[in-house]
C-alpha cells in the first residue's frame, strides 16, 4: 500500500479522534450532573494512534519528496503527544469515578482545545 494513502487515512482517523474528544465533553455542558463518556477515551486512543502512524510515516515520505512531505517539528509533537498522554491518564482515573467533576471536565476540554490551537498555530 503507498505510504501517502496510509498518511492520508491516518490523519482522517487522528482529526475524527481529536474532534470525538472535543464533541463528547461539549455534549457535557449543560449536564447535571456530568457523566463521563468512555468514547473520550476511545476517541483519544484513535488520535494517538493514528498520529504515531502519521508520525513514523512522514519519514520515508521525506526521504522519496521532502518538498511535498516537510518533516514535522518534532517538539510540537512531543508536547502534543504530552497532551493527549495526559487526556488518557485523566480519563481513565475518571472512568473509574462516578461523578465527573466539573474541574476534570474543564482540564479535559482545556487540554483538547490546546492540542487543537498546537496543532494549528504553532
Amino acid at each position: 500500500m503507498d505510504l501517502s494513502i496510509i498518511h492520508t487515512v491516518a490523519y482522517i482517523l487522528h482529526m475524527l479522534g481529536i474532534l470525538g474528544v472535543l464533541v463528547l465533553l461539549l455534549l457535557q455542558t449543560s449536564k447535571k450532573p456530568r457523566k463521563f463518556n468512555t468514547g473520550i477515551l476511545h476517541s483519544a486512543a484513535t488520535a494517538l494512534i493514528a498520529g504515531l502512524i502519521m508520525v513514523g510515516v512522514q519519514y520515508p515520505l521525506n526521504e522519496e519528496n521532502a518538498a511535498e512531505w516537510p518533516l514535522y517539528d518534532n517538539t510540537k509533537i512531543a508536547v502534543k503527544l504530552g497532551i493527549v498522554l495526559i487526556i488518557l491518564v485523566l480519563g481513565y482515573r475518571q472512568n473509574k469515578k462516578s461523578v465527573f467533576t466539573t474541574g476534570t471536565w474543564a482540564t479535559l476540554l482545556g487540554l483538547t482545545v490546546a492540542n487543537i490551537v498546537i496543532a494549528y498555530t504553532w
